[in-house]
């Protein structure tokens, strides 16, 4: 019986969200919350996954002490607690769910714009402590007030709908939005100084990076239109805390609510706390029930992507590709590492430069995915550390191995997709083509000779001058030493010239046996391949 592969739950996720876990056969995973960092760093050697949220650090000594450690998932967006350097370094995925609470950010970020434009939480407090002085609470509408959106991705494509629905004019900043994109949605779009001189409320949406930390800082708010309202329901460490206080406090700026914060929890000597003025919550922007279980549930389906060798469909240290495409590109993800796995056995040994050749409608992806399998496949049991997507090129340029893309968008073979490993080792070059057939691997030339057989399996090849009786002793051979062949291909260039021949079988060919046959007078050469 295979051993299952081990997952550790170590933040608090809604049960319903895992079941995807439950339900899978080769998954066992535990639940344990509130570990110390050496209790996790203790516990991680013995899974090969780990699902956190925001609360466990994943450092780079619990990357180092996950020796089977595959896959890191965040369930929500940001990945701020994951040391994501060391996890490619040690090959490992991380993954988050970008989509999974998108709504319950926007939601909340509007539900934070009403609560600042009315003072709802400042008036229920009022209350509550038996007063009733209602001129100290007059708020201001947000019809036709301008809505200054400082990044312009999913959540925020969420709130500028909202924020419309309610009256509002968008004006949006995003270096990598189009003004056609914004258009499209209604934004008018202009630079960051602009759209804050202009915006009566300012939400931020962008992640944490070195680009965007205390991007509005003192200089920045204080370019904000007077009476201004600002917002921050994405990061924090986005917006320079101390100089906002100042500039609430001088009457510069109206108000603010923020859900995230610089440190979290939020310090109890915080300045954030001495101004009745901002709004705090405690980083509840995916804290929905739907949300929850949405971000689980999504993290819960790419670990067992990982951990059954399938691409993660958001992977934060590897290429992100359209879920369409990446569906088309699987079976051929598979046929790369096979045939880097062929090329290796093959002969193809100290490689420096490797060719990668796609041709057809498949020359018209991302091969991201592709390259690394090849480069998996050719370095597979040679180098010592886990290949795989994240890290396959680093790995690669450490050995001296340079894979070249060479992209060919009509095909020279009666196949409508073909991908070619070609390499150089010492004086010989050694090719291999492969296809798709019928949904399954296959292998259509070797060395320049037309075959057609399945990827996978034992397979025994020889070089020979075609001539009668090779095939009738080779297999006489075989069948001697209880070998049995599942399918043979011979491929020549004509009758009695220089021909190849491929047998499957349903067993290795006992390394004695191989031995023997790579002296027979008529065979060139001899290789036993497994895939």
């Amino acid at each position: 019986m295979t051993t299952p592969f081990r997952v550790l739950v170590s933040d608090a996720l809604p049960e319903s969200g895992l079941a995807p876990l439950k339900a899978a056969k080769n998954i066992q995973f535990d639940i344990k919350t509130d570990l110390t960092p050496a209790q996790l760093i203790d516990a991680i050697p013995a899974y090969e996954a780990l699902i956190v949220r925001s609360s466990t650090q994943v450092t780079a000594d619990v990357i180092r002490a996950g020796a089977r450690l595959r896959v890191v998932a965040r369930a929500g967006v940001g990945v701020d607690n994951i040391d994501t350097d060391a996890a490619t370094q040690a090959g490992v995925i991380v993954v988050n769910a970008p989509t999974g609470n998108t709504l319950a950010a926007a939601e909340h970020t509007i539900a934070m714009l009403m609560a600042l434009a009315r003072s709802i939480p400042q008036a229920d407090a009022h209350v509550r402590s038996g007063q009733w002085k209602r001129n100290q609470f007059v708020g201001v509408e947000v019809r036709d007030k301008v809505l200054g959106c400082v990044g312009l991705g999913r959540v925020a494509q969420e709130v500028v709908q909202r924020a419309q629905g309610l009256g509002m004019r968008v004006v949006g900043y995003d270096p990598y939005v189009t003004p056609d994109y914004a258009a499209q949605r209604g934004v008018t779009l202009a630079d960051l100084d602009t759209l804050l001189t202009q915006a009566d409320f300012v939400t931020i949406h962008v992640p944490l990076t070195p680009q965007t930390r205390n991007v509005l800082n003192q200089e920045r708010l204080a370019h904000m239109k007077r009476g201004a309202r600002l917002l921050n329901v994405a990061r924090g460490g986005i917006v320079d805390e101390a100089a906002l206080v100042e500039a609430i406090q001088r009457g510069h700026l109206a108000g603010a609510a923020l859900d995230v914060f610089e440190h979290e929890p939020l310090p109890p000597d915080s300045p954030l706390r001495q101004s009745d003025r901002i709004i705090l919550t405690p980083h509840l922007g995916a804290s929905t029930v739907e949300a929850q279980e949405k971000v689980a549930e999504d993290v819960a389906l790419q670990v067992l992507d990982v951990l059954n060798d399938r691409p993660a469909r958001y992977a934060v240290n590897a290429p992100i590709i359209p879920p369409r495409d990446l569906e088309y590109l699987v079976p051929y993800i598979d046929l790369a590492e096979r045939m880097g796995r062929f090329l290796k056995q093959f002969g193809a040994q100290g490689m420096g430069d490797v060719e990668m050749t796609v041709q057809g409608a498949l020359a018209n992806f991302e091969l991201a995915y592709l390259n690394a399998a090849a480069i998996k496949g050719l370095l597979s049991d040679v180098a010592e550390v886990r290949v795989n997507l994240v890290n396959a090129q680093l790995v690669a340029e450490r050995r001296g191995l340079n894979l070249i893309e060479i992209r060919k968008h009509q095909s020279d073979a009666p196949y409508e997709d073909t991908l070619t490993l070609s390499a150089q080792s010492g004086m010989q070059r050694w090719t291999v083509r492969g296809t798709i057939v019928q949904g399954e691997p296959h292998i259509v030339s070797i060395n320049g000779l037309w075959v057609d057989i399945p990827a996978a399996g034992h397979l025994l090849l020889t070089g020979h001058q075609d001539r009668p009786g090779i095939i009738g002793r080779v297999g006489t051979a075989l069948g001697q030493a209880d070998i049995n062949i599942s399918f043979m291909h011979v491929g020549r260039h004509a009758p009695r010239t220089e021909a190849i021949m491929v047998l499957g079988t349903d067993e290795p060919a006992p390394s004695a046996l191989l031995a023997e046959m790579q002296h027979w007078d008529d065979i060139v050469w001899l290789r036993a391949i497994t895939l």
